[in-house]
């Protein structure tokens, strides 16, 4: 059978490939900068990379922060199951809080996984309490806090 979905016929090249690399790497780089590293124009950088933005590859450019460097030392992962008619609404709530960082619909069981942050052990408790608990639809909540961080990507590499 056929399928009707189709992946957009997005024109990325090895150069936009290159520049996509650079980027994720430092994102406040020059044009200037890049085009000497890709042997390219600073305009023609610049084209592409508006071309990349208007084109949605590229989606926003971002700052990663530290977080115990501003105060931020619980760092933890949520399965949130939902009944399925509560599964909307409670991800909505959610996806709402400051503290969630991350949420992602997961196969299984109506599974929400979330991951967030608090400024201590106390602060995740009352998100527990206050925020998760009480959301009409949720069946149970797992949670498990992150002790040591070994990678963490932002973004996608290509």
């Amino acid at each position: 059978m056929a399928s009707n979905y189709s992946i957009p016929d997005l024109s990325i090249d090895e150069i936009d490939k290159k520049i996509l690399s650079i980027l994720h790497e430092n994102s406040r780089i020059s044009y200037t900068e890049i085009g000497k590293q890709l042997d390219l124009s600073r305009v023609a950088i610049q084209i592409r990379i508006n071309n990349l933005i208007e084109q949605g590859v590229i989606e926003k450019f971002t700052t990663v922060i530290n977080p115990t460097k501003v105060g931020i030392h619980v760092s933890a992962f949520f399965n949130v199951e939902v009944d399925p008619q509560y599964l909307e609404h409670v991800a909505e709530q959610l996806a709402g809080d400051p503290a969630v960082t991350s949420l992602y619909l997961m196969t299984g069981p109506s599974k929400l996984h979330m991951h967030g942050i608090f400024t201590d052990n106390q602060e995740m408790e009352k998100f527990l309490t206050k925020k998760i608990y009480p959301l009409q639809g949720v069946v149970s909540v797992d949670c498990q806090m992150l002790i040591k961080r070994y990678k963490s990507r932002m973004g996608m590499k290509l």
